[in-house]
């Protein structure tokens, strides 16, 4: 078993320690300390990265046996006498969400009866996963009650209590675990059972901020930074809306109002430019019946046009099947291919059964109807797919 350092001094930097094992962990070597400030990946809570004697932590995991396994880069000798450093900017961030979490979760207690029923921290943001949906406006009050407790630079205090002395004690929920219970108290706030690290005092969570909000099996996703990470979610924020700002020449208050607008417009034009380029492809199509060939009593039209819109390519083909004793396979200019299949009425081609078999021989996929079949992602050379298609034309015509 491994003396757990960060439990009783979670602001330690740098430690003493003895090797008394070594491992292997997926290939990796793997040393097991007397005793190790290294916090393992544990409720919710990623590993400590660090140094043991200038030799780079990579992982940092628990063990069945309750002893803590350092992966190293390179291994150590057991029996060896190790100066272990945390990479403290990394700890003091992990310090900074997981408490801010402990606070931000009280509050939604508080204020809301909303419990906590799941905790991530993630390398950029974290989450709470609470019992129950609430407004927007609950949100922001539970985030400023919260930061009404960081503000005010409370003691966050650990004791240690067994699960009968934690009986009789205001936990905020019901300890996962038996015996020995560490507790984290948020002076008259928050009394809670947790083995991750903390900081000593609430005023250095600097700040915690509420990203989004999602609902979630009944309950809602609440995602959120804390301390450095709120600052630099803070300049992301500046800077993207500065950069909007300067886009469309607006006061930042109107900065939303500008983007309805613009997407409105938007959504105007590509209205107009679909109907321009409807009217187009029915000129166009024009002159794609006008250089089709004669086989049999048919007029076939076999060609790959500049056009990489679907909806295009279908309006073409139907506007040349629109004549009487036409069959079209139209393709698009670039690999992978989209491919339209359509017949005039009275024609022996199906148009399915032509781009299924274009499918099978050049892959993609698609499907229709005997009059009318679409498809996409077909590989192999635009002359061989327009042969093909010609050679499938030829032979339903002729059959």
């Amino acid at each position: 078993m491994t003396q757990r350092l960060y439990y009783t001094e979670p602001s330690l930097r740098e430690f003493e320690a003895t090797v008394t094992s070594t491992a292997q962990h997926e290939s990796r070597p793997v040393a097991i300390l007397d005793r190790t400030a290294f916090y393992p990946t544990s409720g919710g809570q990623p590993f400590d990265t660090g140094t043991l004697n200038g030799v780079r932590v990579l992982d940092v995991f628990d063990r069945d046996d309750h002893a803590i396994a350092h992966v190293l880069e390179r291994p150590l000798e057991r029996g060896t006498r190790v100066h272990g450093a945390i990479d403290w900017p990394r700890r003091l961030d992990h310090m900074q969400q997981h408490t801010g979490q402990h606070v931000l979760s009280a509050a939604f207690d508080h204020l809301h009866h909303a419990r906590t029923v799941g905790f991530h921290l993630g390398a950029e943001v974290s989450t709470v996963d609470l019992s129950k949906d609430m407004t927007p406006a609950a949100i922001d009050a539970a985030q400023d009650e919260a930061n009404r407790i960081v503000w005010e630079d409370r003691p966050v205090a650990v004791r240690f209590a067994t699960a009968a002395e934690a009986a009789s004690l205001p936990l905020r929920k019901e300890p996962e675990r038996e015996g020995v219970l560490r507790l984290i108290d948020v002076a008259d706030f928050d009394l809670s059972a947790c083995g991750g690290t903390h900081v000593g005092r609430t005023g250095e969570i600097g700040a915690i901020q509420v990203l989004s909000a999602e609902r979630l099996r009944g309950g809602l996703r609440v995602e959120f930074v804390c301390g450095g990470r709120a600052s630099r979610a803070f300049r992301r924020l500046r800077d993207v809306v500065a950069g909007c700002i300067r886009g469309v020449s607006v006061a930042p208050e109107e900065l939303p109002a500008a983007i309805e607008r613009l997407q409105a417009e938007n959504k105007e034009l590509r209205k107009t430019i679909k109907v321009s380029q409807e009217q187009l492809a029915r000129v166009e199509a024009v002159a794609l019946a006008d250089r089709a060939a004669h086989v049999g009593e048919r007029f076939v039209v076999v060609e790959s046009v500049d056009q990489s819109d679907a909806s295009i390519l279908k309006v073409l083909a139907l506007s040349v099947a629109g004549r009487a004793g036409y069959d079209v396979v139209l393709i698009s200019a670039d690999a992978p291919f989209l491919a339209v299949v359509a017949r005039s009425p009275g024609g022996a081609v199906d148009a399915g059964t032509v781009l299924r078999r274009l499918v099978e021989r050049f892959g993609g996929k698609g499907g229709g109807r005997a009059d009318l079949a679409q498809g996409g992602g077909l590989n192999g050379t635009k002359e061989e797919i327009l042969d093909e298609a010609r050679r499938l034309l030829s032979s339903a015509s002729s059959g």
